[in-house]
Formats: structure tokens, C-alpha cells, sequence
């Protein structure tokens, strides 16, 4: 990925009760001629990014079409910023796979979690609210990838941080907006280091990461049980998204294991990614989520989401995030939906009941 030049930009934002989005559009030289790129998500996010033109045009013709999205998204209540668009490190050959797999994590229960504070074996992260991306460092060639491993663009502050990298390395984290928040190494100068245990890789990658950049910072890690407990009580009383717990002896395991594993993840909040089966009246989309056992090939409905005016009504079969206070256990639905946007960086068969988080039971007398 190369840093370009933007001949023509425009920033717009939206801005209506809880939702903050931002939308940039760009014209840029390509070969011969040029393209027009844009990026779009919530506001201090890591965003969405893509190619508008799939091939090179005149600059007549890339003018034109910026123009015809700035008008669009004014249409639908955007207004101009008047700052310049946030610069973004487009991939040439986004969408392509890197070969890299990430670590998933699964989730556990809130009883679980105070013997998971006072166990020595494990480590404990706030668990960010962005996106997952790994970037690997190869000589001048920057290479971001999501949490499927494919290769995707990424905010030029974050490139530009990692090409200062003294040594080529693959560098596993969260993206909030243009900040990388680096917990993982896996690969340096070459050698694939994935074997090792996580507490001497993320040392090493202490020891890499400057102390003084903004856009590549290491995650604040707790291991004696009084820093975790005293850590995760902060965290959940200042609202954060939830804590991640990491057993400190064990390798990197791409991918996620059935249940349990070597990380896990607990939530604060109750968050979930569905399946859009209709469009509804009245900007309302209806959501889906695979279930299990014999259903697991079939989706199952999950209630409703209202979209809000300033965002655009996803597709049928699109991936959707939604906040949601908790789930009825007899007819799946999620209550109290927040709509949070779409997620190109999750699979649908990732959507499943397993995520949800259902109300809690009267105990009987």
C-alpha cells in the first residue's frame, strides 16, 4: 500500500440523537488516470473503506462521480465538515486472501469470571471498541488484514506508524479510529514466532513498539489477580466495552475453538452480529441468526431493528451489528435493539444464537 494524493476531497458527517457517521470521498491519480475512493463508519471508528470506480476513468468522469456522492449523501442529511478527508492507505488488492488467520475468542459467563481474575495463568486487556487488524511490515510494503484475513486499507496514520518499524513484523490488534492497539506479535525480522508463549510475545512486542506515537500503542495488560480485579472493576465503571482474558503460557491458535480455549472474552455490554432476512415499513429491518444442532443451517428470526435516517438500509443478507439489553430465551428476539451498522469483516455463518446473552431467569420459590 502507497500513500496518495487526493486531486479532489470531500468530508461530510451526520449527526442525530445517538448516531455519529462521517463519509469521505476522494479523487485520485491511478496509472494513466484516476479513481474515486471513499470510507464511511461512526465517527473516531476505524472505517469501512472502498474503490467507487472499479476502473481507471478521465478526471472528468472521477469528478463527476464524486460529485454525484457528495450530492447523495446531502440528500440524506450529510453536511461538509470543512476539514480535509481523512487520509486512508487503500489497498490495491483489497479483498484478496492474505493467508493469515486471526485468533477468535469465545465468550464466557459473569460467574466465570472471578475465577478467571484470581487465576495466575491468566492475563487480563480491556477489550477495545473497534476492529480487528493485523498489519504485516514487509521491507516498504504495509499490508492490513481484517479478522477473515483479507487484506483491507487502512488509515495512513497507522501505516505510516508501522512503516517506522525498525524491523519487518506482523502485528496483531484493534483499530479505533487512527489508533492501532497493538496485543499481539507474531512474526519479527522474518520469523514466525507464533509458537511461543503469549506473555514472551507480547514482551517482545513491548520492547518493538515506540512509546511516544499515538497510532501504534500497546495494550495495557494486568497479571497479578489484585491488578486484574482492580482493572476490570475501572474498566466496567467507566462504561468500556469488556475485558479479555489470555492464558500466558499458551501459543497462537488461529481461529476458534468450539468452546473454551486459551482466550476469552467477557462484555460489558451486549452486543451481537445478525443476518438482515427482510426490509420492513418504516426504515425497520428484520434480523436473523443461525442456531444449532439441527438448525444450524437454518436462520432463525431474532426481532427487529429500526435504522436511523442519517444511515443507509442495508441489503438482505447483508451483516449487521446491534447493541441490545438482553435476549427472550422462548423466541430468540432481542430487546431494547440499537442499530450499530453493517460488518463486512464478519462472515454470516459467524451470526449464530451462540452469541446472545438471554434474560435471566425468576428463581422459583
Amino acid at each position: 500500500m502507497n500513500q496518495t494524493i487526493s486531486i479532489t476531497s470531500t468530508s461530510l458527517h451526520c449527526r442525530e440523537g445517538n448516531s455519529d457517521k462521517e463519509y469521505h470521498v476522494s479523487v485520485e491519480p491511478e496509472g494513466e488516470g484516476y479513481i474515486v475512493t471513499f470510507a464511511f463508519g461512526r465517527r473516531g471508528s476505524t472505517l469501512t473503506t472502498g474503490r467507487k470506480t472499479q476502473n481507471i476513468v478521465s478526471l472528468k468522469e472521477a469528478n463527476a462521480t464524486h460529485d454525484k456522492l457528495v450530492k447523495q449523501k446531502t440528500a440524506k442529511g450529510y453536511r461538509p465538515t470543512g476539514e480535509q478527508s481523512r487520509p486512508i492507505a487503500h489497498a490495491k488488492d483489497s479483498g484478496e486472501d492474505s493467508g493469515i488467520r486471526c485468533q477468535l475468542l469465545n465468550p464466557v459467563e459473569e460467574l466465570e469470571i472471578t475465577r478467571l481474575l484470581t487465576d495466575d495463568r491468566y492475563c487480563l486487556q480491556e477489550k477495545m471498541d473497534g476492529r480487528r487488524l493485523m498489519v504485516r511490515k514487509r521491507g516498504d510494503e504495509i499490508t492490513g488484514i481484517n479478522r477473515r484475513g483479507l487484506v483491507v486499507s487502512i488509515p495512513e496514520a497507522i501505516r505510516e506508524a508501522v512503516s517506522m518499524l525498525p524491523v519487518d513484523v506482523l502485528i496483531d490488534g484493534e483499530a479505533v479510529g487512527d489508533t492501532l492497539h497493538a496485543f499481539d506479535l507474531l512474526e519479527v525480522k522474518g520469523h514466525d514466532i507464533r509458537h511461543q508463549a503469549y506473555l514472551s510475545r507480547y514482551s517482545g512486542l513491548l520492547t518493538l513498539l515506540p512509546h511516544d506515537n499515538p497510532s501504534l500503542q500497546w495494550v495495557g495488560t494486568a497479571i497479578q489477580p489484585e491488578d486484574k480485579l482492580a482493572t476490570y472493576e475501572q474498566l466496567r465503571r467507566d462504561g468500556k466495552e469488556g475485558v479479555v482474558l489470555k492464558r500466558i503460557d499458551a501459543p497462537f491458535s488461529p481461529g476458534r475453538p468450539n468452546s473454551g480455549g486459551s482466550q476469552l472474552k467477557f462484555k460489558f455490554v451486549e452486543t451481537a452480529s445478525f443476518v438482515v432476512t427482510g426490509i420492513n415499513r418504516a426504515r425497520s429491518v428484520t434480523l436473523g441468526l443461525y442456531g444449532t444442532g439441527r438448525e444450524s443451517q437454518n436462520l432463525q428470526p431474532a426481532g427487529n431493528v429500526t435504522i436511523p435516517p442519517n444511515q443507509d438500509i442495508p441489503q438482505i443478507g447483508s451483516v449487521v451489528e446491534a447493541r441490545y439489553l438482553y435476549a427472550f430465551r422462548e423466541s430468540g428476539s432481542i430487546y431494547q435493539p440499537v442499530y450499530l451498522g453493517e460488518r463486512d469483516d464478519i462472515p454470516d455463518i459467524d451470526c449464530g444464537v451462540n452469541q446472545l446473552k438471554y434474560k435471566a431467569e425468576p428463581i422459583a420459590a
